[in-house]
């Protein structure tokens, strides 16, 4: 469903976003590759939870929006390095206050809790 969405003019801003970071994993790789390129299996290392055909599945619709670009070098054995493009950076920069925002949510929740088990 949010495959389609991707490609519809006719919708909300934010949904047009939503569309392209839709998933568990989109987002977080997004955030891995804002500090430079990286090769699949370093990804892999760092998100050890995600599965190689997730991984993989993650990054062909990243790059299919324009969100990440994909090298292939042609030496043996192959190499492949993900990076992102302006588009990926541009989107990467207008989601920082949004994680700004989910931060000082979560230290709200801890502190409720912590406040919580005080008052037990």
């Amino acid at each position: 469903m949010a495959r389609m969405r991707t490609r519809q003019t006719n919708v909300c801003g934010v949904t047009a976003a939503v569309a392209v970071i839709d998933g568990k994993w989109k987002t977080l790789l997004l955030w891995l590759l804002e500090s430079g390129p990286h090769r699949p299996g370093e990804l892999r290392r760092r998100v050890p939870e995600i599965s190689e055909k997730v991984l993989t599945q993650a990054l062909r619709e990243m790059e299919e929006d324009g969100l990440v670009h994909r090298e292939v070098y042609d030496v043996l054995p192959p190499k492949t390095v993900y990076s992102l493009t302006d588009e990926g950076r541009e989107l990467s920069e207008a989601l920082a206050p949004l994680s700004e925002w989910g931060h000082r949510r979560l230290d709200r929740l801890v502190a409720q809790a912590e406040a919580e088990r005080a008052v037990s």
